[in-house]
């Protein structure tokens, strides 16, 4: 006999405004508790020093969650040259300093330039990657440090919103997998010296920015009021596929994609994922045009 999930069947996406010192999975099981949710998963972790945009699925809307994971990212970002720290952050201690050159602003728009489209990226020790099955955080708190493989990652736009000499500050559009306390090791070393992330803040994720977010406060002050009231916040679940085309299917396809099946679509596009919709306008899930041109269904998404 199946267990039944405890929780509310609810389904959406609430954009968090994830608070400081907080982790990822703290701040969304929360989430999960306001909603007295039965199912709950966020789209990648923020550092506990990092504030911003926590996109947390619920219900039906995790199945989501792997689609916003690959999504590109935007962060803002202070980085403190002239100290270097053990985990590239503000949490870290200083384990080295260096004097900070002078920068004009010529030559910051020049090393900033040179990180822009695909980089080479050495994964920090104090990341969520694994080594033969073990985190590497771990590894870090134990003071052992292994070999990394560099990744591909792409900065699509990095551009200074403030420098004092000291502290600069940068707007950092990035695809996934791209590690902001390294980029800022990178930066200070072009620049001459070493440096560390002193803040953080993510603001946006795939579709999302950080416009509509709510914050753990705001969910404690309605929460009084009934989860009509918490509800209202929740994002339909393909809120976070609209940059997909959409298909909308009749009602014989819909079934048999239900079961299924790949269905015949009349001008739905010769490749790719697509957004799939029944014949009342009902999201039913991501769906993906297969060699025969036909709509396959690949991960459906039934709101509960």
């Amino acid at each position: 006999m199946a267990r039944r999930r405890k929780g509310r069947r609810i389904s959406g996406i609430l954009l968090l405004d994830k608070p400081a010192g907080m982790s990822s999975n703290a701040a969304l099981q929360k989430v999960k508790w306001f909603y007295k949710a039965a199912k709950a998963g966020h789209t990648g972790s923020l550092d506990p020093l990092a504030t911003g945009l926590l996109p947390v699925c619920l219900g039906e809307a995790t199945k989501a969650s792997a689609f916003l994971l690959d999504a590109d990212k935007r962060y803002v970002t202070t980085v403190r040259l002239g100290e270097k720290t053990s985990t590239a952050d503000a949490e870290g201690e200083v384990i080295d300093t260096a004097p900070v050159p002078v920068v004009t602003l010529e030559r910051l728009s020049e090393v900033l330039e040179s990180f822009l489209g695909d980089i080479e990226q050495l994964p920090p020790m104090y990341s969520a990657v694994k080594h033969q099955g073990e985190r590497l955080y771990k590894l870090a708190r134990e003071g052992v440090e292994v070999e990394r493989k560099p990744r591909t990652i792409t900065i699509h736009d990095l551009a200074c919103l403030d420098f004092d000499g000291v502290n600069l500050q940068l707007d950092i559009h990035c695809s996934k997998g791209t590690y902001v306390r390294t980029l800022a090791e990178d930066i200070s070393e072009a620049l001459g010296t070493v440096g560390h992330v002193a803040e953080l803040r993510r603001t946006a994720v795939g579709p999302f920015s950080d416009v509509d977010m709510v914050s753990l406060e705001q969910l404690e002050a309605l929460a009084p009021e009934g989860f009509e009231a918490l509800d209202r916040l929740l994002l339909p679940i393909d809120s976070g596929l609209m940059h997909w085309p959409e298909v909308r299917l009749n009602a014989d396809a819909s079934h048999y994609l239900q079961q299924g099946q790949p269905v015949f679509c009349p001008g739905a596009p010769s490749s790719g994922w697509v957004r799939v919709y029944d014949h009342e306008e009902r999201f039913l899930g991501a769906g993906e045009i297969n060699h025969d041109g036909l709509v396959a269904p690949k991960r459906l998404m039934l709101a509960e």
